[in-house]
């Protein structure tokens, strides 16, 4: 898993690159990035299959901010980015949200 974060200086925004690695994700078809950014939306933000198994995502979002978010896994699995900047409840049973300041 890596997050990669470039704050570009002709707007206020950061390229926030979302990767994960083969074998992170086993034989996973599809992996979604569903969080703050998008309204928890589990099909509008798809990461790009790689040819080497892995999945990436380049965004830009706003500087200033931070913001929650998983990773849903051929639609049924929840991962979270080990290299996130925080974690905090999301209020279900004790499980996590990862969270990127930017």
């Amino acid at each position: 898993m890596s997050i990669k974060k470039q704050i570009l200086k002709s707007k206020p925004v950061c390229k926030v690159t979302f990767g994960l690695d083969k074998k992170e994700i086993a034989q996973a078809d599809t992996v979604n990035l569903v969080g703050d950014f998008n309204d928890w939306s589990k099909t509008s933000t798809e990461l790009t299959k790689l040819k080497s198994g892995g999945f990436k995502l380049v965004m830009e979002l706003p500087v200033g901010q931070e913001y929650q978010f998983r990773y849903l896994v051929d639609g049924n699995t929840w991962l979270n980015d080990s290299t996130a900047d925080k974690f905090v409840s999301n209020g279900i049973s004790g499980e996590q949200n990862c969270v990127i300041a930017l």
